[in-house]
């Protein structure tokens, strides 16, 4: 027998910020770029198509000691049951053992670190005076992604917000995104004032919905699109040079955001070259065979690591396909796992 450590989610939210996730999440893309850490092959299942599936992530961080998975399965008739459509799961293991450390909740990791992958494609690829964020789609990650963008972009100004169905949606998320973000995101840094009050001046800014996507897109230097739109939202004609994209919404195949032709004028970086040609941003274009997988300047541990040059120019438009990788969750798994044994966090059972 040994323990095995059980987090919920209202303790897995407590025991996460984002200027760590955000930490975590590069050093899980710098590991996988020096062939610390790969992924495993992934698992989807349809149990009926349209209405329940499942997907697993896995992978192994030998450069951290772990590997794990993630678990997700969506059920679209649950709500009517009084039941959450999404439900997920962490579990992550001891690479030298193969002993499991735990397993927690896998809703708030998702959303903290699919956040932080959209502020750090805008560190390391949007230029660095950038001012004007757009945020396409108003859903669950919204928060987070203007949350990793403006712990990792200083210069931001306002953000727009577009939501392809619902004007009325936008405009009730911008009308309420400083408490909001405030509430969500600043509790654990009051003991260190001066970050906090930082922190604090970055969402003390002017957050607008928009109703006209091309005119908003004209505007950005910054475009995070986080939708499950099957078609494109935002068309190349409408881009002005300059313009950084973090693409966070295709995660699987028929999902697309922005308009494939970008893909031949821009350069283009991605979290995992398999996952983003086969259910990413990118597989649209290679599909059509505007780009080739060759055309991919390289996945983003390489430009982190400085071994990549990202932007070339102030020109450039830059494009990050973020599919979301399973080393993310579980480098956020295991630091959640060390706190909660530090603060005595979580429910021990004997496996």
């Amino acid at each position: 027998m040994f323990p095995f450590r059980v987090i919920d989610q209202a303790s897995v939210k407590q025991l996460l910020d984002m200027k760590h996730v955000i930490e975590l999440v590069e050093r899980a893309y710098t590991l996988k770029e020096q062939k610390e850490a790969s992924l495993f092959p992934m698992v989807f299942h349809e149990f009926a198509p349209g209405k329940a599936d499942m997907d697993i992530k896995s992978g192994h961080l030998t450069g951290a000691n772990i590997f794990g998975l993630k678990l997700v399965s969506w059920f679209g008739e649950n709500p009517a049951k009084d039941l959450p459509a999404l439900v997920g799961f962490v579990m992550v293991l001891d690479s030298d053992t193969g002993v499991p450390k735990g397993m927690m909740s896998g809703e708030p990791v998702t959303l903290m670190r699919t956040g932080a992958a959209g502020g750090i494609g805008a560190k390391y690829f949007a230029r660095p005076e950038s001012e004007n964020l757009l945020l396409v789609g108003c859903g669950h990650l919204a928060a987070y992604e203007i949350m990793a963008t403006l712990i990792t972009m200083k210069h931001i100004k306002k953000v727009t917000v577009y939501n392809a169905n619902s004007y009325e949606k936008a405009a009730t998320f911008c009308a309420t995104a400083k408490e909001k973000l405030q509430d969500m995101f600043l509790a654990p840094y009051q003991d260190d004032q001066d970050l906090y009050r930082t922190l604090l001046d970055r969402i003390e800014i002017e957050y607008v919905a928009t109703d006209d996507i091309r005119q908003a897109t004209e505007e950005a230097d910054i475009i995070i699109t986080a939708t499950p739109s099957h078609k494109p939202i935002i068309m190349k004609e409408w881009v002005k040079p300059g313009t950084h994209f973090s693409c966070i919404g295709a995660d699987m195949a028929g999902k697309q955001e922005i308009d494939e032709n970008l893909f031949t004028t821009a350069r283009v970086f991605v979290d995992d070259v398999t996952q983003a040609i086969t259910v990413g941003e990118t597989k649209v274009a290679v599909q059509k065979g505007l780009i080739s997988k060759e055309d991919i300047v390289a996945e983003i541990g390489s430009v982190i690591l400085g071994q990549t040059p990202g932007r070339l120019s102030d020109q450039d438009i830059t494009i990050y396909d973020s599919t979301g990788i399973a080393l993310q969750d579980l480098i956020t798994a295991d630091y959640i796992l060390k706190k909660a044994e530090e603060r005595g966090v979580g429910t021990i059972a004997q496996l």
